[in-house]
């Protein structure tokens, strides 16, 4: 028999948009928080860069607004942008009350302010150069003070319940006994993430395998701007790394790409050099390895003192130290990796999705703030301000909360035998995660997208059959998602006949004059 939980509120994903809509709902309100993995064990925890936030007095709104804008490449919604910017300052307050402790100027009260790619004023707060972790540590400890919140570790959901576009839980694989339980609640908080690792190379942790858009789409959620996939410049090259991000604030310190002969070459593609937008230095990096048929690109930083180096980035100091590289005399070799989803299940600012008591924040959302690329440091802000909003809208909400839950059917795995062949569950991980990265990367054309959705559709097919035969595991949980949201990505990319932000189709290089959002909703 199934094993049930009922809860006011359940939350799939804690990293710094879960874990903080959880602390901004009601204490009377009963929360679980699911974790697929260890609670940690998310992009948020690996985010070095900082959190950006008008915090200066030479900077306003209207300009992080802007800059936003610019960077989103006309696809940005102004509305989101101006809600999330102008909520900013209290975004960094609320996690200062948390425990986070920003990193100050020397002997003096006001904040270390950072620049990154996009961003035409240091407004990039950081605690050195582990801000994600220092966020999530912070975040969890005050969870766990909550007795209305209840913790799962090491529990992935499969699907969402869904009656009538009425939203009520999900079942979930309890990785710890290989059960299935059901989540029964009134509300009920995607907060899983991206999809990273749909593609071979990524920043991104295993976790990433986009879950909940996988789940959304499947409960006939709206998704939105599936082929931005951003790809982020600046990954350390090492066999060892596992994709080890080189954060952008070391570019704005000043960092040079360079060649392995100690040639510059940013300035050849735009004026902005080391710091333009992500997709121009990504695509500038491909457009150097593919040329001379490199292996990766230099980053070089040795020409600041070594001590402040260690000051300032002590994280990848003492990383790239590990595995022999001193970047206080060297460059560090580095190479593009796919790094954020920009597009996802669309919501409103409160987090609401078009199936009713379905929330969806942080990066599974498609909130219309990033557009067709995303500004350095906002997906951090993006976490806090919407988990804020969407929690304080369900607080608004929890005193119509009924005090019966639906009844589901229990979960049957009556006809499921154990698999004898679990090679293939690995074989297609890893054939999807190939097929993006040759045909679905950085540079796409008509021909490599159209190869990519012929296979992916057939792999799709293997993965349903192998689903209705063999019993629910985790690995097998994770592949029906990434095959899944790695045919929408190739459908969204097919869809845009045109090159904008992080899309580039070399069959379509211009620019369409009317853009608009790509939109998919299962039939």
């Amino acid at each position: 028999m199934t094993k049930q939980h009922h809860f006011d509120v359940l939350i799939i994903g804690t990293g710094s948009a879960g874990l903080m809509s959880a602390l901004q709902l009601s204490d009377n309100l009963s929360i679980a928080l699911i974790a697929k993995d260890k609670i940690l064990e998310g992009s948020s925890y690996y985010a070095q860069g900082g959190i950006s936030a008008v915090l200066d007095i030479n900077d306003n709104f209207t300009t992080h607004i802007q800059d936003t804008l610019l960077t989103a490449a006309g696809l940005g919604d102004e509305t989101a942008i101006r809600f999330m910017v102008e909520n900013a300052p209290k975004a960094i307050t609320s996690l200062e009350h948390s425990g986070v402790k920003f990193t100050k100027n020397k002997d003096k009260e006001d904040y270390h302010l950072t620049t990154e790619g996009g961003h035409s004023h240091r407004r990039v707060a950081h605690v050195a150069d582990k801000t994600g972790q220092s966020i999530q540590t912070n975040l969890l400890k005050n969870v766990k003070e909550k007795s209305n919140i209840t913790l799962f570790e090491n529990y992935i959901a499969i699907d969402l319940l869904i009656k009538s576009y009425d939203c009520y839980g999900a079942y979930v694989l309890n990785k710890n006994t290989n059960q299935v339980e059901s989540f029964i609640s009134h509300k009920t908080i995607i907060a899983t993430g991206g999809a990273s690792k749909t593609y071979l190379y990524t920043s991104n942790p295993d976790t990433s395998t986009g879950d909940g858009i996988a789940m959304a789409y499947r409960a006939k959620c709206i998704i939105t701007n599936m082929e931005f996939t951003q790809f982020h410049p600046t990954c350390l090259y090492h066999p060892h790394a596992k994709s080890f991000l080189i954060t952008e604030a070391l570019r704005g310190e000043g960092g040079k790409l360079i060649l392995q002969n100690g040639e510059a070459f940013m300035h050849k593609f735009d004026n902005r050099e080391e710091l333009a937008p992500r997709d121009i230095v990504a695509r500038a990096i491909d457009v150097q390895i593919k040329t001379h048929g490199f292996e990766c690109v230099y980053l070089d930083i040795s020409f600041k003192n070594k001590s402040w180096i260690k000051q300032h980035f002590p994280t990848i100091y003492k990383k790239c130290k590990s595995l022999g590289i001193d970047i206080s005399k060297n460059a560090i070799p580095v190479v593009p990796a796919a790094h954020y989803t920009c597009g996802g299940v669309q919501t409103n600012l409160d987090g609401q999705t078009n199936i009713d008591n379905l929330y969806a924040i942080g990066e599974v959302a498609h909130t219309g703030v990033h557009g067709a690329n995303r500004m350095a440091s906002n997906s951090l802000l993006e976490c806090v301000v919407f988990a804020k909003s969407c929690a304080n809208y369900i607080n608004q909400q929890s005193t119509t909360l009924t005090l019966t839950y639906k009844q589901f059917s229990q979960w049957d795995a009556s006809k499921a035998a154990p698999s004898k062949e679990k090679v293939v569950v690995s074989h297609l991980w890893d054939e999807i995660r190939r097929i993006m990265w040759n045909f679905v990367g950085i540079v796409r054309s008509n021909k490599r997208l159209k190869y990519a959705q012929y296979r992916l559709n057939q792999i799709q097919a293997e993965v349903n059959d192998y689903y209705k035969l063999y019993l629910i595991s985790s690995n097998l949980i994770e592949l029906r998602n990434l095959i899944q949201t790695a045919q929408l990505i190739v459908q969204s990319a097919i869809f845009r006949t045109e090159s904008r932000g992080l899309h580039y189709n070399e069959d379509h290089p211009q620019q369409s004059n009317h853009p608009i959002n790509t939109i998919i909703k299962k039939s």
